[in-house]
């Protein structure tokens, strides 16, 4: 038996052990100690004591599982869905919700003090801002099918036949080879939990064939339903591998006859290796091929494709954040970068005298270049490109020097380039939106002595997970 530091011995992979947990830790998982080494534990709650066996040993960790719950915290309450503890998709059912949104606030204070290197006494952070809806909230879904189903231990305790050859439903966390058949999910919406079961019926019926991730074959790869939050816009995405335009006849037919509630269907094609539900090609079964949505007053176009706030009245929380921590002024130039469809630009063009957003993705920049258009936003105007190579000296001689800068990147932070080219330019206000918190803090720890933090907003957009954006405002130091 190996021991830690202070000479005690260390739990061995297999063993299970008595835990008291003392906090939530990184990816969802709590932290318990023995002897003051490290174990953490899925689904832990602050204040559980419980019997936890050790799947897992590293040098200074280990990872373990709950056996038993022998006193219960405070904080823990009854998950709502049958899936719970084996599906990816909520991970913190079993947690009161008041105790998720401290969870995330303090998950906020920890990338700021060991990733950024900030004190907390000079910085504070704000109490999270929770969602109304903790259920029904997303507005998109994305479903895969399978040929390997993958049963869940209460159904493989029951005893019963189960067809394993076909599945639609979500991946276990961190295996795109297990797909669990999922009959309900709290997610979305009711009429997103009728259609998986419906399409599922239907598919099998015709007997069309899942996806085999492993020999790469069969003709059905994902689901993925839009549902506009306030128009009642409602898309269903089909992606397959190959187009079948009597197929796609059929199920249109079943979609408008038993589900009027779909405004359109499409179909994308992916015929590659990759899990995605993306694809090659995409074709408009019925209705317009997109759904529209409204954040505030402004109305957006989405196409399948197309990146929108999956939280769409908690993102308009998060754009009202940004609007006020950027200060902004009528005579403000904003830069606006990893702008994606535009939807903080033109959320905050009122305000200020012009807007230039950048973006990477060209189809993004179109469909921003739409929705200003479609709202009659004519100071707003949209540039793709790579950040690092589009953010120079020329860019800023082009479109003049900004009063703000507003960036949103994606969950990998910006590169140090682009960085780099921030802290040259010192923008007089700088506002920073990020959905992952350890890279952000990353990222203005390299801007330290150019900027000073003022405020720190946590906004909680996706309830019974660890994940959470952050709006950080700060401005530049003389």
């Amino acid at each position: 038996m190996s021991s830690n530091n202070s000479g005690s011995p260390v739990p061995k992979r297999g063993k299970t052990i008595e835990l008291t947990i003392e906090k939530f830790a990184d990816k969802g998982m709590a932290l318990a100690r023995v002897d003051g080494f490290v174990v953490l534990v899925r689904e832990g709650v602050p204040g559980d004591r419980v019997n936890a066996r050790i799947y897992k040993k590293k040098k200074n960790y280990a990872e373990a599982e709950i056996e038993d719950v022998l006193e219960p915290s405070d904080l823990r309450t009854e998950p709502r869905c049958y899936y719970f503890s084996t599906c990816g998709g909520c991970r913190w059912q079993h947690v009161s919700y008041d105790a998720q949104l401290q969870a995330k606030k303090e998950s906020v204070e920890g990338a700021l003090i060991h990733q950024g290197g900030f004190d907390l006494e000079q910085v504070e952070v704000r109490p999270t801002i929770g969602a109304p809806d903790i259920y029904f909230y997303r507005n998109k879904m994305e479903f895969s099918f399978s040929a390997q189903r993958w049963l869940t231990p209460e159904e493989i305790a029951t005893g019963k036949d189960f067809d394993t050859d076909f599945a639609l439903g979500l991946h276990v966390p961190g295996n795109p080879f297990k797909v669990l058949d999922l009959h309900e999910c709290h997610l979305q919406s009711e009429v997103s939990q009728r259609l998986v079961n419906g399409v599922r019926d239907f598919a099998k019926k015709h007997e069309w064939a899942p996806w085999h991730i492993r020999k790469h074959e069969g003709f059905l790869r994902h689901l993925v339903i839009r549902q506009a939050a306030n128009t009642g816009d409602l898309m269903v995405n089909l992606v397959t591998n190959g187009y079948d335009e009597e197929r796609m006849e059929l199920l249109s037919g079943f979609l408008q006859r038993e589900f009027p509630e779909v405004t359109t269907l499409v179909n994308t094609i992916n015929t590659g290796v990759a899990q995605t539900a993306f694809g090659e090609a995409i074709h408009t079964i019925y209705g317009p091929g997109v759904i529209h949505d409204k954040i505030g007053s402004y109305r957006f176009q989405i196409a399948s494709n197309a990146f929108f706030q999956t939280n769409t009245r908690q993102a308009e929380r998060l754009y009202e954040v940004a609007k006020s921590f950027g200060n902004f002024q009528p005579d403000d130039l904003v830069y606006d970068l990893y702008c994606g469809a535009g939807t903080i630009s033109i959320y905050i063009a009122d305000a200020v005298k012009r807007v230039v957003g950048v973006e990477l993705v060209e189809e993004a920049v179109a469909n921003a270049k739409t929705n200003a258009e479609l709202n009659g936003v004519d100071n707003c105007s949209f540039v793709s490109g790579d950040m690092k190579e589009l953010f120079t000296a020329d860019f800023v001689e082009q479109h003049g020097r900004p009063d703000v800068l507003l960036v949103d990147p994606p969950r990998g932070g910006m590169h140090p380039d682009v960085v780099k080219q921030i802290r040259a330019l010192r923008p007089p206000r700088f506002v920073y939106v990020s959905c992952n918190p350890q890279t952000q803090a990353r990222d203005l720890s390299m801007l330290s002595g150019a900027y000073t933090i003022e405020d720190v907003q946590p906004v909680d957009l996706f309830p019974h997970t660890q994940h959470i954006e952050n709006v950080v405002s700060l401005t530049a130091q003389q």
